[in-house]
């Protein structure tokens, strides 16, 4: 009956997706206390609430920070944990990243499998139980709004309204998340006010708004040049050597005879996977310690940056390239920053569950500590999340999966961080299938429509076991990571 029912709804389901996609919901600055993460944001919440009281169920907007769309009755509450902010959507889109676009049996969008198309799904799973089963327990959606940044709207919610009993994030990976590697932001600093005497100074960088948990594609610098000291065509002549030795993507523009400014083009992708991108910063960081170098002007963070850094993906040089059963350590760069005579390179790691966070601490300053001008500041850790294979909230949801997708795959480790690590007794579970490409903050993300109808109908069924089983043998005692 569930399947039926979801194959009847199908084109709402679509067409709800598309809508939600083509909200612009990234997060602004507002100068309205009821719509603290900004306009768009806003919009996106009413947009789900309203569509959720449409369609018969109980709704909340929790003061602006959140909402949440709930049916069913009884003191257990299943969670199901969604978000319906977005990354920037970046440049050169073969679709208009807010259009909502179908094309190759696909949705194209930003947010369409991080994390609309998801709650989209998710909602329509609740929908189809609800109309077709008898209610024993209480299912409630809950819409986060900045999960993409600080987590601000969550962790309102949580000092609002009760937590789940038990529950599932769908915006990770099938067949299910056992483990996320804990994260760690943190900034590179160094007082640049020593340098405006220099004959070659830095003016302006430009990383365009690039959020730290993105591989960025493009950043920009603009130097200006003392032509009483170095004549343009010299720069420009030992910039191209520079650039002859580093076959980089670096484009030159020469703004006037005093000013140049470089360019650095990359590749995104998701800071969990920089694997997959090309970093733009990196790039445009190693370009600039090499041509400070050619006229002896001696930048410590840009040389700490080229010793220790450069394009190094998984923090070789700086002695923390751990690995554990969930994964290796990765490290993003992505801000580059220079405001009130501050250089500041930032920086998110996703960092295995069985590493202890005192010995990155300790590496970074271990290796700085030979640069008297450079410190090490962290600006923000999330904990890791583990829950062993074998704890039935895992084995049942993966098995239920496997039983819908005639697979036998087992639960995996992630370097994401997802909702699911803000509550107790809650995984990561799905949309994004076995097999298919992490489009998640990548340049024409998409959500394949048949994917979008098997994940609704696979959430339908995991609705249904959890409000069955409640006694899952781990109550008061917490499953995050041991480590």
């Amino acid at each position: 009956m569930i399947d039926q029912y979801i194959e009847e709804h199908k084109k709402e389901i679509i067409e709800n997706t598309q809508k939600l996609i083509q909200i612009p919901s990234v997060i602004a600055p507002s100068n309205n206390p009821l719509h603290p993460f900004g306009e768009p944001i806003n919009d996106a919440l009413e947009y789900m609430l309203n569509l959720g009281k449409s369609l018969g169920f109980r709704t909340k907007n929790i003061d602006g920070y959140c909402g949440y769309i709930e049916f069913g009755e009884g003191k257990e509450l299943v969670g199901i944990i969604g978000h319906l902010d977005v990354v920037p959507e970046g440049e050169d889109w073969t679709y208009p990243p807010f259009g909502g676009t179908i094309a190759n049996n696909r949705i194209y969008g930003r947010g369409s499998i991080d994390d609309k198309g998801p709650v989209i799904s998710s909602l329509y799973a609740m929908k189809a139980v609800m109309d077709t089963c008898h209610v024993q327990k209480r299912v409630r959606l809950i819409l986060g709004l900045n999960e993409e940044n600080d987590w601000k709207g969550i962790h309102y919610y949580k000092k609002k309204e009760e937590s789940p009993s038990v529950g599932f994030s769908p915006d990770a990976d099938f067949p299910c998340i056992y483990s996320e590697k804990a994260i760690l932001t943190s900034y590179l600093k160094m007082d640049y006010t020593p340098f405006l005497k220099e004959d070659i100074i830095i003016k302006e960088i430009d990383a365009y708004n690039n959020p730290i948990n993105v591989v960025p594609k493009i950043c920009s610098v603009i130097l200006k040049i003392n032509p009483l000291k170095i004549s343009m065509e010299n720069f420009l002549q030992n910039l191209k050597t520079v650039l002859q030795s580093h076959p980089f993507e670096i484009d030159v523009y020469k703004i006037d005879e005093n000013e140049v400014k470089l360019t650095s083009h990359g590749v995104a992708s998701h800071a969990a996977h920089p694997e997959l991108g090309t970093n733009a910063i990196s790039r445009l960081i190693i370009v600039l310690s090499k041509i400070f170098c050619f006229y002896d002007i001696k930048i410590e963070l840009l040389d700490f940056f080229a010793s220790y850094i450069h394009t190094e993906y998984y923090g070789e040089s700086l002695n923390i390239n751990f690995e554990d059963e969930s994964g290796k350590l990765t490290l993003n760069v992505g801000d580059f920053y220079f405001k009130n005579n501050q250089l500041q390179i930032g920086m998110n790691l996703r960092i295995p569950v069985t590493v202890n966070m005192i010995d990155i601490g300790n590496s970074f300053i271990q290796c700085t500590s030979q640069y008297l001008n450079v410190d090490f500041d962290t600006i923000d850790y999330k904990p890791a999340l583990y829950i062993p294979k074998e704890n039935k909230l895992v084995k049942t949801l993966c098995s239920l999966y496997n039983k819908e997708t005639n697979s036998n795959l087992e639960p995996i480790a992630i370097g994401g961080a997802t909702y699911a690590r803000a509550f107790e007794n809650c995984i990561s579970f799905g949309a994004n299938f076995p097999g298919n490409q992490d489009m998640c903050h990548q340049v024409d993300e998409f959500i394949g429509i048949n994917e979008l109808i098997l994940s609704c109908k696979i959430y339908a069924k995991a609705i249904l076991a959890l409000r069955q089983r409640f006694k899952w043998g781990f109550k008061g005692r917490s499953l995050k990571s041991p480590y």
